[in-house]
């Protein structure tokens, strides 16, 4: 009995000597270490670890281990109170290391002081593991090794145990200042050795304007923080508006919002999130109060009126069933007006033409347009507006093609993808011309263009400008390609059947004409085809009996044939 009571005060006395002798910041710094707790996508327990506070206002490091997956994450201080991890603002996979910001309704939180020197080799440090309590408890240990890594920083060897609950736990200088994070061993002798990373290396880790590319962030489906400026920030909407659902979309921009509070661009970015999202006036009021603060905040007011005007001008295109006050193609007009009485930039006068073409005032928006094609900003698409418009105005077809030739013109063989519709769009402009062979240019051009990535209808376009230009070899080819695309078409089968008759393949035409009618035994325009092939082989029997049969089905072009061959 006597020894217990010996060995029991022994201990005590080791305890308070242990304590004593912990330097005196140990306490104080000890708040700023908690606990993490992650969770999955269907808000089960993921993982638990360790983290600390690195400014007063929620930023914090842990292990990226901790997070990866984690749907949302919650910090539980020194003093058991829960708060929610709000923002991911960096992550490194390779050495595990995620910074974070914690949600903290504006309150301080106490937070550890980065190193600014690297401790030496054979320097005392402490290790903080996270407690409720009130104590001064610490693992103590020395820098083994110091190596560098990722430029300036270094990666340690400790000569200290580590215990698997300390990870992420910070690494403390004798002044009290944290200069690492401690890490899990993949050694054997993990109790005397352990690692910890540069703390200084996962400060520096952050969200850029690219970062919706970054793997390791991809990996945490929380929120990601915007990057630290405007500019990049705005490139950072740009990447997320393609790659996240319109409601956490919706969230970063009221995010930038709440950081960048006199940008302009972002009220016009969330007012063009709401308008797509709208489903009644309420929700358009918010749209409206959005431009409306853009164009107050702005130091550039016509490029506010610019995209006022644009998204007026989108939503009239839609068609709503129901337009919403004065929302108008004419209020839009009279916005982008206001932006060009402040300065008449090409497009802002290609826009103008655009709004003026939704109304059919063709005249005006082709003045536009001729506005634009004479300034820097003409292009392709420019010379391609005013072509339509002279289209819808009746214009010559002459007029027309010189507009198209100068939307090709901007383009150098041999052409890309990008020049393809214009070739497509001046190859039928050729033929409204009565020019099939450079009609069958263009479609060749095309061709190559797409790398011969094309449908049906292409060939049976190219088929009619071949047979126009009679090319008629050409103009067979195309047309079996097309039907061997869509063998159920029968227009397809019919135009093959005209093509062969029209060169004397009169037996192979029949082939194809009877091909057709396994498809649709009632297709009258078969049977009358196969009558003018049977006349010209002189089998004017079964001819009559074909043109009867088309008559009976209720072709109406068999009249005059009937006239002719079947007296």
């Amino acid at each position: 009995m006597k020894k217990k009571t010996f060995l029991l005060l022994t201990l005590c006395l080791l305890t308070q000597w242990s304590v004593a002798q912990a330097p005196k910041w140990v306490e104080k710094a000890k708040r700023s270490v908690f606990s993490v707790v992650t969770y999955d996508s269907s808000d089960k327990i993921l993982n638990t670890g360790n983290g600390f506070f690195v400014t007063e206002d929620g930023v914090a490091l842990s292990d990226y281990s901790l997070f990866k997956g984690a749907q949302r994450a919650v910090v539980i201080n020194s003093d058991g109170v829960q708060m929610p991890v709000e923002s991911i603002m960096g992550a490194n996979d390779i050495y595990d290391v995620v910074k974070f910001r914690v949600g903290i309704s504006g309150k301080k939180v106490p937070a550890l002081t980065l190193a600014a020197t690297a401790p030496v080799v054979g320097a005392d440090v402490y290790l903080l593991s996270y407690s409720t309590q009130k104590d001064r408890s610490y693992t103590a240990g020395k820098v083994k090794e110091a190596s560098k890594v990722a430029g300036n920083y270094y990666y340690y060897t400790l000569d200290m145990h580590l215990k698997d609950k300390m990870v992420s736990c910070p690494v403390m200088t004798v002044d009290g200042q944290v200069f690492g994070l401690a890490q899990k061993s993949s050694g054997q002798d993990t109790a005397t050795i352990c690692y910890a990373i540069d703390a200084n290396f996962a400060m520096a880790q952050n969200v850029s304007a690219l970062s919706y590319g970054d793997m390791s962030l991809k990996g945490i489906g929380i929120k990601k923080a915007l990057p630290d400026t405007e500019e990049q920030a705005l490139v950072f909407l740009y990447m997320a508006s393609s790659q996240l659902s319109p409601e956490k979309y919706m969230d970063i921009l009221n995010d930038f919002i709440a950081q960048y509070p006199t940008s302009a661009d972002g009220y016009l970015r969330r007012a063009s999130q709401q308008l797509f999202l709208s489903t009644d006036d309420a929700s358009m009021s918010k749209v409206v109060a959005d431009m409306d603060k853009a164009l107050d905040v702005a130091q550039k007011k016509d490029d506010v009126y610019f995209n006022r005007a644009k998204m007026i001008y989108s939503y009239q295109l839609g068609k709503p069933e129901k337009a919403y006050k004065d929302w108008s193609y004419d209020k839009a007009l009279d916005e982008i007006r206001k932006a060009i009485a402040i300065e008449a930039l090409p497009v802002y006068v290609q826009l103008e033409g655009d709004i003026l073409f939704a109304k059919q005032d063709y005249p005006a928006a082709l003045a536009k347009y001729d506005e634009v094609n004479k300034s820097n900003l003409a292009s392709a698409a420019t010379f391609y507006s005013a072509a339509k418009t002279k289209e819808l105005m009746q214009a010559p077809a002459e007029d027309i093609l010189a507009l198209l030739d100068s939307c090709v013109a901007r383009f150098t063989e041999p052409y890309t993808v990008e020049a393809a519709p214009y070739l497509l769009e001046r190859a039928q402009a050729r033929m409204n011309a009565d020019q099939a062979r450079n009609a069958m240019l263009d479609y060749d051009a095309y061709f190559k263009a797409v790398k011969g990535e094309v449908n049906d209808m292409f060939y049976y376009y190219r088929e009619q400008a071949a047979l126009k230009a009679k090319q008629y070899q050409r103009a067979l080819d195309d047309m079996a390609k097309a039907v061997e695309l869509s063998p159920k078409d029968l227009t397809y089968r019919a135009e093959l059947a005209v093509i062969n008759i029209r060169v004397g393949r009169n037996e192979e035409a029949l082939k194809v004409l009877k091909a057709a009618l396994e498809i649709d035994p009632k297709y009258a325009e078969a049977y009358r085809l196969m009558g003018i092939a049977q006349v010209q082989l002189k089998l004017n029997k079964e001819a009559c009996a074909s043109f009867a049969k088309a008559k009976e089905l209720g072709d109406p072009n068999v009249d005059q044939l009937i006239a002719k061959h079947c007296k």
